[in-house]
Protein backbone atom coordinates (compact mmCIF):
# COMPACT_ATOMS: atom_id res chain seq x y z
CA UNK A 1 0.00 0.00 0.00
CA UNK A 2 1.00 3.47 -0.93
CA UNK A 3 2.53 5.68 1.93
CA UNK A 4 0.49 9.46 2.30
CA UNK A 5 3.85 10.96 1.45
CA UNK A 6 4.21 9.11 -1.49
CA UNK A 7 1.14 9.44 -3.10
CA UNK A 8 1.09 12.90 -2.42
CA UNK A 9 3.94 13.10 -4.72
CA UNK A 10 2.75 10.92 -7.17
CA UNK A 11 -0.29 13.26 -6.86
CA UNK A 12 1.50 16.39 -7.37
CA UNK A 13 3.33 15.32 -10.09
CA UNK A 14 -0.05 14.08 -12.03
CA UNK A 15 -1.38 17.62 -11.40
CA UNK A 16 1.49 19.09 -12.94
CA UNK A 17 1.88 16.75 -16.04
CA UNK A 18 -1.72 18.34 -17.07
CA UNK A 19 -4.48 16.19 -18.67
CA UNK A 20 -2.56 13.66 -21.28
CA UNK A 21 -3.74 14.77 -24.82
CA UNK A 22 -4.16 18.38 -24.25
CA UNK A 23 -3.80 20.43 -26.74
CA UNK A 24 0.01 22.43 -27.09
CA UNK A 25 0.47 25.73 -28.43
CA UNK A 26 3.83 26.63 -29.84
CA UNK A 27 4.13 30.77 -30.75
CA UNK A 28 6.60 32.76 -32.33
CA UNK A 29 7.43 36.33 -33.78
CA UNK A 30 9.06 37.46 -36.79
CA UNK A 31 11.72 39.16 -34.70
CA UNK A 32 13.30 40.32 -31.69
CA UNK A 33 13.87 44.08 -31.76
CA UNK A 34 12.97 46.72 -33.39
CA UNK A 35 15.42 49.75 -33.90
CA UNK A 36 14.44 53.49 -33.68
CA UNK A 37 16.62 55.91 -36.01
CA UNK A 38 15.91 59.31 -37.64
CA UNK A 39 13.70 57.83 -40.41
CA UNK A 40 11.23 55.59 -38.01
CA UNK A 41 7.37 55.72 -38.48
CA UNK A 42 6.26 52.58 -36.76
CA UNK A 43 6.54 49.05 -37.44
CA UNK A 44 5.13 45.61 -37.88
CA UNK A 45 5.91 42.18 -36.39
CA UNK A 46 4.47 39.41 -37.08
CA UNK A 47 3.22 36.76 -34.55
CA UNK A 48 2.62 33.02 -35.91
CA UNK A 49 1.82 29.95 -34.09
CA UNK A 50 0.17 26.26 -34.24
CA UNK A 51 -1.77 24.20 -32.14
CA UNK A 52 -0.51 20.78 -31.65
CA UNK A 53 -2.89 17.76 -31.18
CA UNK A 54 -2.05 14.39 -30.97
CA UNK A 55 -4.83 11.32 -31.30
CA UNK A 56 -5.54 11.64 -27.81
CA UNK A 57 -6.72 14.94 -27.93
CA UNK A 58 -10.43 15.25 -27.26
CA UNK A 59 -12.77 16.48 -29.84
CA UNK A 60 -14.45 20.02 -29.16
CA UNK A 61 -17.62 21.11 -29.81
CA UNK A 62 -16.69 24.10 -31.18
CA UNK A 63 -13.56 25.89 -33.03
CA UNK A 64 -10.45 27.35 -31.35
CA UNK A 65 -9.94 31.16 -30.69
CA UNK A 66 -6.78 32.76 -30.20
CA UNK A 67 -6.21 36.34 -28.17
CA UNK A 68 -3.08 37.27 -28.82
CA UNK A 69 -2.45 40.24 -26.10
CA UNK A 70 1.00 43.20 -26.60
CA UNK A 71 1.59 44.64 -23.28
CA UNK A 72 4.56 47.46 -23.62
CA UNK A 73 6.13 48.82 -20.26
CA UNK A 74 4.08 49.95 -17.58
CA UNK A 75 3.68 53.74 -16.76
CA UNK A 76 1.39 56.12 -15.07
CA UNK A 77 -0.89 57.70 -16.87
CA UNK A 78 -3.05 61.13 -15.58
CA UNK A 79 -6.02 61.99 -17.15
CA UNK A 80 -7.40 65.95 -16.18
CA UNK A 81 -10.76 67.13 -16.84
CA UNK A 82 -11.04 70.86 -18.23
CA UNK A 83 -13.81 73.04 -17.11
CA UNK A 84 -14.22 76.67 -18.32
CA UNK A 85 -13.56 79.55 -15.69
CA UNK A 86 -14.62 82.65 -17.29
CA UNK A 87 -13.01 83.27 -20.81
CA UNK A 88 -10.00 80.64 -20.25
CA UNK A 89 -10.20 76.89 -20.13
CA UNK A 90 -8.62 75.69 -16.23
CA UNK A 91 -7.67 72.11 -15.57
CA UNK A 92 -9.29 70.69 -12.40
CA UNK A 93 -10.08 67.21 -11.33
CA UNK A 94 -7.53 64.56 -12.61
CA UNK A 95 -7.48 60.71 -11.95
CA UNK A 96 -4.09 58.55 -11.74
CA UNK A 97 -3.98 55.29 -13.83
CA UNK A 98 -1.07 53.11 -12.11
CA UNK A 99 1.15 50.90 -13.60
CA UNK A 100 -0.80 50.59 -16.98
CA UNK A 101 1.03 49.45 -20.04
CA UNK A 102 2.14 52.26 -22.32
CA UNK A 103 1.28 50.06 -25.19
CA UNK A 104 -1.20 47.84 -25.72
CA UNK A 105 -2.70 45.80 -28.71
CA UNK A 106 -5.77 42.53 -27.55
CA UNK A 107 -5.86 40.94 -31.40
CA UNK A 108 -8.17 37.87 -31.63
CA UNK A 109 -10.16 35.49 -33.91
CA UNK A 110 -13.83 36.57 -32.26
CA UNK A 111 -14.72 39.10 -30.43
CA UNK A 112 -13.62 38.93 -26.90
CA UNK A 113 -17.41 38.78 -25.78
CA UNK A 114 -17.46 35.51 -27.56
CA UNK A 115 -14.81 33.70 -26.77
CA UNK A 116 -14.85 34.12 -22.63
CA UNK A 117 -17.33 35.54 -20.35
CA UNK A 118 -16.38 38.95 -18.73
CA UNK A 119 -14.80 37.55 -15.36
CA UNK A 120 -12.52 35.37 -17.09
CA UNK A 121 -11.15 38.37 -19.11
CA UNK A 122 -11.07 40.41 -16.24
CA UNK A 123 -8.99 37.40 -14.13
CA UNK A 124 -6.40 36.45 -17.32
CA UNK A 125 -6.14 40.11 -18.01
CA UNK A 126 -7.44 40.14 -21.56
CA UNK A 127 -8.57 43.70 -22.94
CA UNK A 128 -7.91 47.06 -22.76
CA UNK A 129 -10.68 47.40 -19.71
CA UNK A 130 -9.07 44.53 -17.57
CA UNK A 131 -5.88 46.11 -17.81
CA UNK A 132 -7.27 49.60 -16.23
CA UNK A 133 -9.33 47.95 -13.13
CA UNK A 134 -11.12 44.57 -12.13
CA UNK A 135 -14.33 46.78 -11.39
CA UNK A 136 -16.64 46.61 -14.93
CA UNK A 137 -18.00 49.63 -16.34
CA UNK A 138 -21.62 49.19 -15.16
CA UNK A 139 -20.44 48.92 -11.56
CA UNK A 140 -18.24 52.72 -11.66
CA UNK A 141 -19.38 55.37 -10.38
CA UNK A 142 -20.18 57.71 -13.29
CA UNK A 143 -17.28 60.22 -12.43
CA UNK A 144 -15.04 57.43 -12.45
CA UNK A 145 -16.35 55.66 -15.63
CA UNK A 146 -15.73 59.13 -17.37
CA UNK A 147 -11.83 59.16 -16.65
CA UNK A 148 -11.47 55.37 -17.98
CA UNK A 149 -13.33 56.23 -21.01
CA UNK A 150 -11.09 59.06 -21.95
CA UNK A 151 -7.65 57.25 -20.82
CA UNK A 152 -9.07 54.67 -23.64
CA UNK A 153 -9.97 57.42 -26.59
CA UNK A 154 -7.37 59.40 -26.10
CA UNK A 155 -4.59 56.64 -26.19
CA UNK A 156 -6.86 54.41 -28.42
CA UNK A 157 -6.18 57.69 -31.05
CA UNK A 158 -2.85 57.54 -30.66
CA UNK A 159 -2.51 54.18 -31.90
CA UNK A 160 -1.17 53.05 -28.35
CA UNK A 161 -4.49 50.99 -26.84
CA UNK A 162 -6.06 48.93 -29.90
CA UNK A 163 -8.43 46.20 -29.67
CA UNK A 164 -8.92 44.30 -32.66
CA UNK A 165 -11.53 41.16 -32.87
CA UNK A 166 -10.29 40.05 -36.58
CA UNK A 167 -6.73 40.43 -35.83
CA UNK A 168 -5.80 36.92 -35.84
CA UNK A 169 -6.55 34.57 -38.77
CA UNK A 170 -6.48 30.96 -39.32
CA UNK A 171 -4.31 30.06 -41.87
CA UNK A 172 -4.92 25.82 -41.33
CA UNK A 173 -7.23 25.19 -38.81
CA UNK A 174 -3.90 24.75 -36.36
CA UNK A 175 -2.06 27.35 -38.04
CA UNK A 176 -2.39 31.17 -37.19
CA UNK A 177 -1.37 33.97 -38.12
CA UNK A 178 -1.40 38.18 -36.48
CA UNK A 179 0.11 41.46 -37.22
CA UNK A 180 1.42 43.86 -34.52
CA UNK A 181 1.43 47.69 -35.66
CA UNK A 182 3.57 49.80 -33.82
CA UNK A 183 2.99 53.44 -34.06
CA UNK A 184 6.02 56.01 -34.17
CA UNK A 185 5.31 57.32 -30.36
CA UNK A 186 5.10 53.89 -28.71
CA UNK A 187 7.84 53.78 -25.93
CA UNK A 188 11.08 52.29 -25.89
CA UNK A 189 11.81 48.76 -23.56
CA UNK A 190 10.77 45.60 -23.62
CA UNK A 191 7.72 44.35 -24.86
CA UNK A 192 5.69 41.00 -24.17
CA UNK A 193 3.45 38.90 -26.42
CA UNK A 194 1.39 36.46 -24.44
CA UNK A 195 -0.74 34.25 -26.66
CA UNK A 196 -3.65 32.17 -25.34
CA UNK A 197 -5.63 29.44 -26.69
CA UNK A 198 -9.20 28.63 -26.21
CA UNK A 199 -12.03 26.57 -26.86
CA UNK A 200 -15.74 26.45 -25.91
CA UNK A 201 -14.55 29.55 -23.78
CA UNK A 202 -11.95 27.58 -21.91
CA UNK A 203 -8.62 28.12 -21.97
CA UNK A 204 -6.45 25.76 -22.95
CA UNK A 205 -2.81 26.54 -23.37
CA UNK A 206 -0.37 30.10 -23.25
CA UNK A 207 2.50 30.98 -24.79
CA UNK A 208 4.65 34.43 -24.05
CA UNK A 209 7.28 35.64 -26.40
CA UNK A 210 9.46 38.92 -26.07
CA UNK A 211 10.51 41.63 -28.13
CA UNK A 212 12.46 44.95 -27.71
CA UNK A 213 11.94 48.31 -28.72
CA UNK A 214 15.50 50.40 -28.67
CA UNK A 215 17.00 53.56 -30.07
CA UNK A 216 19.64 53.32 -32.25
CA UNK A 217 22.65 55.64 -33.66
CA UNK A 218 22.12 58.80 -32.97
CA UNK A 219 19.17 58.91 -31.08
CA UNK A 220 20.84 56.36 -28.53
CA UNK A 221 24.14 58.72 -27.95
CA UNK A 222 21.83 61.41 -27.44
CA UNK A 223 19.20 59.80 -24.84
CA UNK A 224 21.97 58.58 -22.44
CA UNK A 225 23.92 61.81 -22.98
CA UNK A 226 20.03 63.10 -21.34
CA UNK A 227 20.23 60.42 -18.94
CA UNK A 228 23.96 59.93 -18.13
CA UNK A 229 24.72 64.19 -18.13
CA UNK A 230 21.41 66.06 -17.59
CA UNK A 231 22.86 69.42 -16.46
CA UNK A 232 25.12 69.30 -19.43
CA UNK A 233 22.24 68.41 -21.97
CA UNK A 234 19.55 70.62 -20.23
CA UNK A 235 22.69 73.62 -21.05
CA UNK A 236 23.55 72.89 -24.83
CA UNK A 237 20.05 72.24 -25.11
CA UNK A 238 19.60 75.85 -24.17
CA UNK A 239 22.49 76.63 -26.10
CA UNK A 240 21.65 75.23 -28.87
CA UNK A 241 17.91 77.07 -28.87
CA UNK A 242 19.68 80.87 -28.24
CA UNK A 243 21.93 80.09 -31.21
CA UNK A 244 19.28 79.28 -33.05
CA UNK A 245 16.69 82.11 -32.41
CA UNK A 246 19.88 84.43 -33.01
CA UNK A 247 20.27 83.17 -36.23
CA UNK A 248 16.73 83.79 -36.72
CA UNK A 249 16.49 87.21 -35.71
CA UNK A 250 19.33 87.80 -38.21
CA UNK A 251 18.22 85.95 -41.26
CA UNK A 252 14.26 87.51 -40.76
CA UNK A 253 15.51 90.90 -39.87
CA UNK A 254 13.87 93.90 -41.59
CA UNK A 255 16.04 96.51 -42.89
Amino acid sequence: MMRPARLLIALAAWLAAGPAGAEQLVAALSGSRVEINSTYTGAEIVAFGVIERDQRTVSRAGPYDIVITVRGPARNFIVRQKERVGFAWLNREQRRFIGVPSYLAVLSTRPLADVTTPVLQRRLKIGVDAHLSVIPDDLLPERERAYRVALRRLEGEAGRFVEDPAGVAFLTPNLFRASIYLPATANTGLYEVETQLFADGTPLAKAVNTFEVAKTGFEQRIAEAAHQARWAYGLSVVAISLLFGWLASIVFRRD
